[in-house]
């Protein structure tokens, strides 16, 4: 009689762990003020920019691109610390960022000429860059799914109210503190946000593969050429560059005085918050549709803007506001889910494509000659970025078709 020795079933993996979740509060919060101070450094020099002028006696306009040299650092940063931010992990990437973005912030007060102040200023930009990508690439990983929507939609309005909140800051404050001494208190700011940001994130997530730090870089020039996201890089650049060149406008131009001023810069506060309240609701809305509807609605109030002249100028620069605040996190939304494990570079991208239209605005806002043709050119400019858009989603469908 044959013996029939039993088969041992093969050994099984061992189920790999849940990754843990971030808390949802308290990383909201520290992600949301680091937000507003790292995007804030693009748009605090606004106000600034007839003291700077009157202190190194030369003209206002001249100084344009102190904003101009920032955003050209910040959207370099974001080439260089996305792919890394994949490659070496999030948290180890802002825990040397974070640091950095204070030195290089407090030598701007340090600068003794325009010229200084112009190279310090694109050094500054590359190392606040540390922030936005890999930031929001944790909150896309480690956030409970059905919570990413709202904090992505809270960072990313963050990131706009800055252009607000730091603008705001400057022009109450600069009687007191001097231009130099923004930039101070900017540098004590990173380091209040870099110590929250270190308790409240989870360490890094183990990373696939090895190779060395080149090879991070590969996924991008296959993002950059996506037919598809290509378009979308292209939408966020005019979305951006309008957002700026719409608040320098009203610096140089005069359009109102400082008091009045200070009223339209802070109208579009209210939108700010509202926007990301509603994501739950308005994430029920297809991403292209959404994206299209608030670029539309961005070009219909700069059209009325022209028409109308400042009469309006409050309400219209708040509806404004508010279809820039939902336009991106939908533009944000649309690029990270077809990025697959790129996300970070994905995200570095239309980071890049943001700094590129902050960079571009102060200077379109200079080259139209007057604050009416300004927002002429730029509402057929939000046109083009919804059409983009559209074009972006046929492209998509006609790519799902074909598979």
């Amino acid at each position: 009689m044959a013996l029939t020795i039993p088969r041992t079933p093969p050994l099984q993996p061992p189920a790999q762990p849940a990754a843990p979740v971030a808390p949802f509060g308290r990383t909201l919060t520290a992600f949301t003020l680091t937000a507003v101070l790292v995007s804030g450094q693009l748009y605090v020099v606004i106000p600034l920019l007839h003291d700077m002028a009157a202190a190194w006696g030369t003209p206002a306009d001249s100084l344009t691109w102190l904003v101009t040299a920032f955003g050209i650092g910040y959207g370099v940063g974001f080439l260089v610390f996305g792919p890394l931010s994949d490659r070496y992990g999030r948290r180890r990437l802002l825990m040397i960022g974070l640091p950095l973005a204070a030195l290089t912030t407090a030598s701007v007060a340090l600068s003794p000429s325009p010229e200084v102040a112009l190279m310090l200023r694109g050094v500054q930009g590359v190392a606040v860059a540390m922030f936005p990508p890999a930031g929001m690439a944790y909150l896309g990983e480690r956030l409970e799914p059905r919570r990413r929507v709202v904090a992505i939609a809270a960072v990313t309005g963050a990131f706009l109210a800055s252009a607000v909140l730091l603008q705001v800051a400057a022009q109450l404050l600069v009687d007191v503190t001097g231009w130099r001494g923004m930039f101070v208190l900017s540098a004590a700011g990173f380091v209040v946000t870099g110590l929250g940001v270190r308790a409240v994130m989870l360490p890094d997530l183990p990373r696939e593969g090895a190779g060395s730090a080149l090879s991070a870089y590969r996924p991008l020039p296959g993002l950059l050429l996506h037919r598809v996201l290509g378009l979308r890089y292209l939408a966020t650049i005019m979305l951006m560059t309008g957002f700026v060149a719409v608040y320098t406008g009203l610096q140089i131009y005069g359009v109102s005085s400082p008091s009045e001023l200070l009223a339209l810069r802070a109208a579009g506060l209210p939108s700010i918050v509202l926007v990301p309240l509603l994501m739950p609701w308005l994430a029920r809305i297809p991403t292209t549709t959404r994206t299209v509807v608030f670029l539309a609605a961005g070009a219909l109030a700069l059209a009325a803007v022209g028409v109308t002249g400042t009469t309006v100028l409050v309400l219209l620069l708040a509806l404004y506001v508010a279809a820039i605040t939902g336009g991106l996190p939908s533009m944000n939304e649309s690029i990270s889910a077809g990025a697959g494990r790129a996300r970070g570079t994905a995200l570095a991208l239309f980071s890049f494509a943001l700094a590129v239209g902050g960079s571009v605005g102060p200077q379109v806002a200079a080259a139209f000659g007057g604050f009416t043709p300004l927002m002429y050119g730029l509402a057929i400019g939000m046109t083009a970025a919804a059409l983009a858009v559209l074009a972006s989603a046929r492209l998509h469908a006609r790519s799902a078709a074909a598979n």
